[in-house]
């Protein structure tokens, strides 16, 4: 991989300060907990409960990596046990279950107030002055941790947001593994990463939603110039998954459900300082996209952590592949702010794993038929393409090699029969080679 070019912008969406957590306005405070937030999170958390798990992998793997195909599925890492009296029908894994790993922290939320160690937030993000966070937003209960956003009449009816670290507890590698869902589009939600002397970078996102339903990414921020080496996965956010990150001196691997579906393999990227757990929501509103439009949560119903032994190993498969450039309007080829800002983790990928052939294939859903579809689906590709190309100029990427080409409605990764099935089928997808 390269992480010798210039330097370039944060990566969209995910704006962050080196002051970012001390900043005048940011404060980590208790948690409080208002009876009618809890009245109504409790109800909609109990209501929940019994939504199946549906999980959707392998759509974002390129066709160089037969490699990471066999070790997606063959390689078994912590997902959960079967237990029908919890929230998301999983329990917390057990304490052996890692190999080479040990378990130094587990909770499955089962109380009415957030346990020791975890700091909730409260303020304005660094680097997005629309959004703002409090602590009223995070709330426990049946259950589950719950992170809410709502229109908030003590912030003047501004969409406000939850956010929490577990700053009490720290590592130098290690495992992490929440189990999560969201209940709709909106707020991007993050699980991540963070140092503890907040001198950022690093930061690893191992599951980040841009405001979506649709997908989640992962991303490694590193060196003072926020070099980045990302990852993507397309899988339904609204059904509950187990999240993961297994942090070696080596590598970065990224699970959901057991199955890797990310590798990050440069280990002079690799972060080798005290890191924390944080789990958060934030709006861009005023960057025009993970904007709601309706009140949406975020719920966790338990986290495992591990320490590495001795004996642990170096996780280092091979990395995984191309990124699904998704959802295009009806019958259109515009580009929104998120599909730039998806757009723009290509260009992050090719810069960091220094790639020098890319394919964009276009794809339409079943509305659009015959020579329309085939027209609209080229279109969609070329203007990723042209988009694509300012972006590795801004990074100083050259010498990569980019074919766009159209496939009309073929090959659909959702079924044309709702409207959110066909929006996942209005894409382009960057086969990274």
């Amino acid at each position: 991989m390269n992480s010798s070019a210039a330097n370039h912008a944060m990566k969209p969406g995910r704006v962050r300060s080196a002051t970012f957590r001390w900043m005048s306005a940011f404060a980590l405070v208790s948690a409080s907990l208002s009876a009618l937030s809890m009245t109504a999170f409790v109800a909609s958390a109990t209501a929940i409960a019994k939504t199946p798990t549906q999980v959707n992998l392998g759509q974002t793997l390129s066709a160089k990596d037969s490699s990471t195909r066999a070790t997606a599925a063959t390689t078994s890492f912590p997902s959960g046990i079967v237990d029908s009296s919890e929230p998301s029908r999983e329990a917390p894994p057990g304490p052996n279950t890692l190999p080479g790993y040990k378990e130094s922290y587990v909770n499955d939320f089962t109380g009415s107030s957030l346990p020791r160690g975890w700091d909730t937030f409260t303020g304005k993000p660094g680097g997005d002055a629309g959004a703002q966070w409090a602590s009223s937003h995070v709330v426990v209960g049946a259950g589950v941790l719950g992170l809410n956003t709502y229109q908030d009449p003590t912030y003047k009816g501004e969409w406000v947001t939850g956010g929490l670290c577990q700053c009490g507890v720290s590592h130098t590698y290690g495992a992490y593994f929440v189990r999560s869902r969201l209940t709709g589009a909106g707020p991007t939600q993050v699980e991540l990463l963070w140092p503890v002397g907040h001198n950022w970078p690093p930061e690893i996102d191992f599951d980040e939603t841009y405001g979506s339903t649709d997908g989640s990414m992962a991303t490694l921020h590193y060196t003072s110039s926020n070099d980045q080496i990302q990852r993507t996965v397309s899988i339904d956010m609204t059904q509950w998954h187990t999240w993961g990150v297994i942090w070696t001196p080596a590598s970065v691997t990224y699970t959901v459900d057991g199955n890797v579906w990310g590798i990050a393999n440069n280990a002079s990227a690799v972060p080798d300082a005290p890191m924390t757990l944080d789990i958060q929501q934030q709006t861009w509103c005023s960057s025009n996209y993970a904007c709601p439009t309706s009140n949406q949560s975020t719920y966790v119903d338990w986290v495992a952590e591990y320490t590495p032994t001795p004996n642990a190993p170096l996780v280092t498969p091979a990395a995984a592949g191309p990124v699904s450039v998704a959802p295009f309007a009806s019958n259109s080829s515009a580009l929104s702010p998120l599909l730039k800002a998806r757009i723009s983790k290509v260009a992050e990928t090719i810069r960091s794993d220094n790639v020098s052939n890319v394919s964009l294939v276009g794809f339409t859903d079943n509305s659009t038929r015959g020579t329309k579809a085939l027209a609209i689906s080229t279109q969609r590709a070329v203007y990723v393409a042209r988009y694509l190309k300012q972006r590795l100029q801004v990074l100083k990427v050259t010498g990569v090699k980019i074919k766009a080409i159209g496939a009309g409605s073929s090959n659909p990764i959702a079924s044309n029969a709702t409207p959110s099935g066909r929006a996942k089928n209005r894409r382009v997808v960057a086969v990274i080679r």
